[in-house]
Parts: C-alpha cells; sequence; structure tokens
C-alpha cells in the first residue's frame, strides 16, 4: 500500500462540495435505477445517464476519461466492471452493475450498484445482497484511527464467510479533485496494516464479488472486465467521508 504522504486530506468546505456532488449522484441513480427495462441496450442505459447528469447541469466524470465512450459502465452478468455501453440488450432475470460519476464545481463523486432486470434468481439476489453487505462492512470500518487494510479486511472476511469470491485485480481509490487518488483501497488482506484514517480522507469503496472464481479477464475491447469462469459479478460503491463520527457516506440519499 502506498505511504500516507500521498493521501490528501479536505477541509470541511471541500467535504461539503463533495457532499453536495454525491447528492446530486444519488438522484441521478435513483431515477437510472428506476428506468431500466427488458429489451433495453446497454447505450439506452448509458444515454439515460447522460441526460439525467446533463438535466442537473453537471459533468459525466467517466466520458473521455483515457478515452472511455461512454458516461456510464454498464456490465452484465459475468462482467465485472467497466462494460462499454452498446447494442448488447437485458433481459428479464439479468443484473445489471451500472457504475456512474460525476464532477460537480471540479470535485469528483463516484458511486455503483447492480441490479435486476424484472425477477431475478434467488442466487443471484443472494449475490446482490451479500455484496451490497460487503460494501456496507467495509464503509464501517472508515473511521479515524483505523489502518486502510481494516477496510479491505472486513469486505474479505464477509465475502469468503458468505462462501463467494472477492475481486483482487480493481480496487478502490481515494477521490476529491481526480477521479482515481491515493489510497487504493484493495477488497481484500489483513487487517490493521497501510495508513491509519484520517479525519478528512474521501474515499471511494468498492466491492466487486463473484458467485464463481475471483478471477477476472479484460476482453478484447481493452475495458470490460469478465470472469474467467463466466459466472455472475455484483458490484456496490459509495464515495464516503472519514469524519471524526465517523463514516459519511456521500453519496446515499438522504
Amino acid at each position: 500500500m502506498k505511504t500516507q504522504r500521498h493521501i490528501q486530506i479536505k477541509t470541511p468546505e471541500e467535504i461539503e462540495v463533495l457532499a453536495d456532488a454525491g447528492q446530486i449522484l444519488a438522484g441521478i441513480i435513483e431515477e437510472l435505477s428506476c428506468s431500466l427495462t427488458n429489451g433495453m441496450t446497454t447505450k439506452d442505459i448509458d444515454a439515460k445517464a447522460e441526460a439525467l447528469i446533463a438535466a442537473r447541469n453537471v459533468k459525466p466524470a467517466f466520458k473521455g476519461y483515457r478515452g472511455f465512450p461512454g458516461c456510464a459502465c454498464v456490465s452484465v452478468n459475468h462482467e465485472v466492471v467497466h462494460g462499454i455501453p452498446g447494442d448488447k440488450k437485458v433481459h428479464e432475470g439479468d443484473i445489471v452493475s451500472i457504475d456512474v460519476g460525476i464532477i460537480h464545481r471540479d470535485y469528483y463523486s463516484d458511486t455503483a450498484f447492480t441490479i435486476g432486470v424484472g425477477k431475478i434468481s434467488k442466487e443471484l439476489q443472494a449475490l446482490l445482497d451479500v455484496t451490497r453487505s460487503a460494501l456496507y462492512k467495509g464503509i464501517a470500518q472508515a473511521r479515524p484511527g483505523n489502518h486502510l487494510s481494516d477496510i479491505s479486511h472486513a469486505i474479505q472476511k464477509y465475502v469468503e464467510g458468505k462462501k463467494y469470491a472477492i475481486v483482487r485485480d480493481f480496487v478502490g481509490h481515494g477521490i476529491g479533485k481526480n477521479l482515481h487518488e491515493d489510497p487504493e483501497i484493495p477488497n481484500f488482506g489483513p487487517p490493521h496494516q497501510g495508513p491509519l484514517l484520517k479525519e478528512g480522507m474521501v474515499l471511494a469503496i468498492e466491492p466487486m464479488v463473484n458467485l464463481g472464481t475471483w478471477q477476472t479477464r479484460i476482453v478484447e475491447d481493452g475495458w470490460t472486465v469478465e470472469t474467467v469462469d463466466k459466472k455472475p459479478s455484483a458490484h456496490f460503491e459509495h464515495t464516503v467521508a472519514v469524519t471524526k463520527e465517523g463514516p459519511r457516506i456521500l453519496t446515499e440519499k438522504h
């Protein structure tokens, strides 16, 4: 893990801007999740995200980032993260992971969720429930005096205790005036390692959980990540501020 001197501490004023950004993004996500219907394409989902972002007079964080073509990463079933929006249709019974970021007053906010299209199997619903719960297990450790890896360990312990696999190739990150800042936040590892968490740190915590093996690969498009065994994967993410009162989830709608 990288040393603490690289991790930016945000002022209370910056935290409030990030909180405003988080609430805007939470509203976008709420509308986006309600718009998912059988037969729409991942490009349709992205177009809806773009329209919702534009309607709120904020900027998409992902579009053009390192050449990424969409406003949202849309990953279906065995796709883990970074799915490029396109002509693929989503159908009843599928699960869809949607990752969206915005820029508000020069600050970034980032969140992700996985949702079923119509009625999904109990097996898939359990995967979603465990992944969402794992996110909150990690968030609970985002408090001053804990080590960074306390977040990582809480996620891994919970996920593996439920007999699922935690993705190791992709991690959470710091966030602020840049989309990706230090520190990197793995979703696995021993407790009490790495930098001490301090008030004013802002972290994007994002477990990715697989029904089969933890191993992944990047497909031919150079972006989309899928499980090597083609078994389903889920992804949830919140932007969280470390405060003296404990973790403050900025991207959860109030």
